[in-house]
């Protein structure tokens, strides 16, 4: 793969899974490289933002 492309998979009711390698830039301007796999939240909840932790299950926020 590219190091200029990444896949996003919207996943229903749950988080974005990103394939990467992709830079994550947080809101404080620090980067992470993240490798493989990544699953960002979407639902809001998650405490360890922008990763999902798995809260939106707990919840109905992501249901259609």
């Amino acid at each position: 793969m590219d190091n200029n492309n990444f896949k996003l998979n919207v996943m229903d009711n749950g988080p974005y899974i990103i394939n990467g390698p992709v830079t994550i830039v947080h809101k404080d301007g620090t980067e992470e490289v993240k490798e493989g796999k990544v699953a960002l939240c979407r639902c809001g909840l998650s405490k360890n933002k922008p990763f999902c932790d798995g809260t939106h299950r707990s919840s109905d926020v992501l249901k259609s």
